[in-house]
């Protein structure tokens, strides 16, 4: 019988994702399951975005440029201008998604054997990408106790090696909502020109910051322009998750020009959905002020619930709409599992993201979960009593 790949088995598996089957089942029993386990926003979709495609009127479904429409990506780096961040249109290339605009990067920056410093917690699917490209991930631990605060940079400076190519953040981030300060950026910055590294700033969700803080951009530090690596999408911003439109950003000529290869690999990015990323760059500012507010009241919500219960530990996210909770359980990817098959409340039951799946050093992360507040706030109250309720009753079995 034919083999599959190392590779192939070397994969990870989503822990995002890798319990949906248990959560079909739990619906088939006529449970209720509440989803807090994917970054799914029930916010509406821009409605210029979707009259966009609506009204689109052509014959044929052309490929686009490899590097996206040209109108896109000039109107964009104007929405990048206002933004206060310098950005150009050739600075950019539109990417199926945040996730291939990652893609991208590595394989631009990294061959087979090389590493990657990411600081822990961190997106699951960085695994996924790394195993992808053949790059190995070199871990520095953040702590709940410091709400996931950038690592001290000494703690960096002694994981690098010749095979260090990069250091990838994501800010604010998945899964922590942790928004890192400027000052954190700038350490980042002297660090990497000290080592002569990329910095690869996940940013795809700059606008969800709350308090006063302000996010600041890797695009904004002089000096870093040969550096510096962001990552967007329109995914979060314009609650547009199926469009699968993303980009690459960087001022760093000779790594757009081996970006440029691998867009052209692939030919070009989704058609129809560039039109509606377009679109959406004239949603008004109304549309964002409302989201974010809602959001705040989401996340407070939240935050309120989860001190209700008893021996859980949670740092309050700064931006994004996730945190990672602590919960007084062994194993939270058996306790997640037990809630989808063994348990309901009043038919009801809840849907979480272990987080170990979000570390990549082994046996980190067993006793928590990651939570996304992308429901409205009457659900994530009834979904968190619903926790504390299967807590008592796992915790007694």
């Amino acid at each position: 019988m034919p083999k599959i790949s190392n590779k192939g088995t070397q994969m990870p598996e989503s822990p995002i994702r890798k319990l949906v089957p248990f959560s079909e089942i739990a619906k088939k029993k006529g449970h209720k399951v509440y989803h807090l386990n994917i970054g799914q926003p029930d916010i509406k979709t821009p409605e210029v975005a979707m009259e966009a495609i609506k009204n689109f009127d052509i014959k044929v479904l052309e490929y686009s440029h490899s590097a996206g429409f040209e109108s896109y990506r000039t109107k964009l780096s104007k929405f990048y201008q206002n933004q206060g961040l310098p950005i150009n249109f050739e600075d950019i290339i539109i990417t199926t998604g945040g996730s291939e605009a990652l893609l991208f990067a590595m394989g631009s920056t990294m061959d087979p054997g090389d590493e990657i410093i990411i600081p822990e917690p961190f997106y699951a699917n960085y695994n996924g990408f790394s195993t992808a490209s053949g790059v190995n991930v070199v871990p520095v631990i953040s702590s709940i106790d410091t709400g996931f605060a950038l690592p001290a940079i000494a703690d960096f400076e002694k994981l690098i090696t010749p095979k260090t190519k990069a250091i990838l953040i994501c800010n604010p981030g998945n899964p922590t909502g942790y928004l890192y300060s400027k000052e954190e950026m700038m350490q980042l910055a002297e660090l990497v020109k000290k080592h002569d590294l990329f910095l690869i700033a996940d940013e795809v969700y700059r606008e969800f910051t709350y308090d006063g803080d302000i996010h600041y951009s890797v695009m904004n530090i002089p000096g870093l322009e040969e550096n510096a690596i962001m990552i967007d999408s329109v995914s979060k911003r314009y609650s547009m998750c199926g469009a699968r439109i993303g980009c690459i950003v960087s001022k760093n000529k000779e790594l757009m020009g081996a970006a440029m290869k691998f867009a052209q690999a692939r030919l070009s990015p989704p058609t129809f959905a560039q039109v509606a990323s377009e679109a959406a760059l004239d949603t008004p500012q109304s549309y964002f002020d409302e989201v974010i507010s809602e959001y705040r009241e989401r996340r407070d919500t939240l935050i309120t619930e989860l001190h209700k219960i008893e021996g859980a530990k949670v740092a309050t996210p700064k931006g994004a709409f996730y945190c990672i909770v602590e919960l007084p359980v062994a194993n939270a990817d058996d306790f997640a599992r037990w809630l989808l098959e063994s348990y309901a409340l009043n038919g009801e039951t809840v849907m979480v993201a272990p987080a170990a799946g979000f570390y990549s050093t082994p046996g980190v992360g067993l006793n928590q979960v990651r939570i996304a507040y992308v429901l409205k706030k009457e659900d994530l109250i009834k979904a968190v009593q619903i926790l504390k309720e299967a807590i008592k009753v796992y915790n007694s079995k």
